[in-house]
């Protein structure tokens, strides 16, 4: 009891300076702020906007100033929208997108928008329509990379006064009704049809030139080979008339007698019959020649 008497006594005699060390705990309390990477805090003073605090320890005025807003400056996604679009060339078509963004000024975003995330959503939406509808299909279907780039340009250009950055956008699908699809797979296999009927046509035109062209060669050939025998024949008649008019016209007839016994030497070494027919002429012919020899020698 006398310690329960001794600290109400205290308590009595210094209630001010209790109460002072509570309320500066309290200040300290209020007056300090421990904000998450992850997030950024909108401070309000009476009501308008005073600052906002980054991520770390931060210091506001107490029973002044007041955190009104926490916001998350993660990377978000918005759920995958459909939205119809008629293309330039009047098909209906349904795309599929996904954008994911974030905030880089809370200020902004809290005091010039209330929902954000159906804000952007409204926008993407319109945007794709308009660009759609300056396509045809065809340029939809093989352009798709440079559609998704108006459509994020565009989208950011659109957000950017709500303090938000659009980090990425896409078109995840592009479905068409089933009369379009039919015809669009009618279309593709008469196309296929045509580039395989153009493929054998060329394939029969390259083999028609490649025969054309050894045809070509085998005649140049010919020639060349008929050209180098001419050649060769003129040569040695040229080097027969040369013989004859240094050494007469019995050179000649030597060289037309040594002929005729060479032939009918192989005549006589063939692996028919043995029995050998010689010319009268034949005789003549070995008898000069062995003149000619003599006088030769």
């Amino acid at each position: 009891m006398d310690i329960e008497q001794e600290l109400l006594r205290f308590a009595g005699n210094n209630a001010v300076l209790i109460a002072l060390a509570l309320f500066v705990i309290v200040c300290i309390m209020l007056g300090v702020r421990i904000v998450p990477q992850s997030e950024k805090y909108v401070v309000e003073r009476f009501g308008r906007l005073r600052s906002v605090l980054e991520p770390g320890i931060n210091l506001i005025v107490p029973f002044l100033d007041k955190v009104a807003h926490k916001v998350s400056i993660l990377e978000r996604q918005l759920p995958n929208a459909s939205q119809d679009a008629i293309t330039r060339d009047n098909v209906l078509v349904q795309v599929e997108t996904s954008v994911f963004y974030r905030i880089l000024s809370p200020e902004r975003t809290v005091y010039r928008i209330r929902d954000v995330d159906a804000a952007i959503a409204t926008t993407v939406a319109g945007i794709v329509r308009a660009e759609i509808g300056m396509m045809e299909l065809d340029e939809v279907q093989s352009n798709r990379a440079e559609v998704i780039h108006k459509i994020k340009t565009q989208v950011a250009d659109a957000v950017d006064d709500w303090g938000i950055e659009v980090t990425r956008a896409e078109i995840l699908d592009v479905n068409l009704d089933k009369q379009t699809r039919d015809a669009m797979l009618q279309q593709l296999n008469a196309e296929r049809a045509r580039r395989a009927a153009v493929t054998e046509a060329e394939g029969h035109k390259r083999a028609v030139e490649l025969n054309a062209d050894a045809e070509l060669y085998a005649a140049e050939q010919t020639a060349k080979a008929r050209r180098i025998a001419a050649d060769a024949e003129a040569y040695a008649t040229e080097v027969v008339a040369r013989a004859i008019a240094d050494n007469g016209l019995e050179a000649a007839q030597y060289q037309v007698a040594l002929k005729q016994v060479e032939a009918l030497t192989k005549l006589g070494n063939g692996t028919g019959s043995q029995t050998i027919v010689v010319p009268a002429s034949a005789m003549d012919a070995f008898g000069e020649a062995f003149k000619m020899l003599k006088g030769k020698v």
